[in-house]
């Protein structure tokens, strides 16, 4: 039988959370700094990259995204850009549209109403980037949980974000 209950959370992530020392694994396995550049895979789109440069460097700060999670944040970026895809497709089209039907021989004998094929693609977008996003702190739920220490700023952060 498998383990039960939620999936643990990663080390890097309860640190920012401000989880108890006792309940952070202290030897879990980590990439070494020097493993390698933290870039986005070739194979992904364009819209995807866009949202990967917009959510990787400060993932990459806290110390949430690593290189070997290179791949599974990819999947993430491209969740979000087939969702966005999708949802500008449906404002355009409409949730309902209306598709030719034709008989056996292949002539058009008249159209039918039905949901816009669209929304499996918004559906299928969203279930994955909701569990993806969620490995990696970026749902609702998980950002609630964040601790962002004392609240104050290094002013030279600033110097290094960018």
């Amino acid at each position: 039988m498998g383990s039960r209950g939620p999936k643990p959370a990663p080390t890097a992530l309860k640190l920012v959370r401000g989880t108890r020392a006792d309940r952070v694994n202290t030897d879990e396995p980590v990439p070494s700094p020097a493993a390698r550049e933290i870039e986005p895979p070739a194979w992904l789109g364009d819209e995807a990259v866009e949202i990967w440069e917009e959510y990787a460097p400060d993932l990459i700060r806290k110390g949430v995204l690593t290189a070997w999670d290179v791949e599974a944040f990819a999947v993430t970026c491209d969740a979000a850009a087939r969702r966005r895809k999708a949802a500008a497709a449906l404002a355009a089209e409409g949730e309902v549209v209306q598709l030719p039907v034709f008989d056996k021989n292949g002539k058009q004998t008249g159209h039918r109403v039905t949901r816009n094929p669209w929304t499996v693609v918004l559906g299928q977008a969203d279930r994955q980037l909701q569990s993806w996003a969620a490995r990696f702190g970026l749902t609702p739920s998980d950002r609630a949980q964040l601790t962002g220490g004392d609240g104050r700023r290094d002013p030279h952060e600033d110097l290094l974000t960018g």
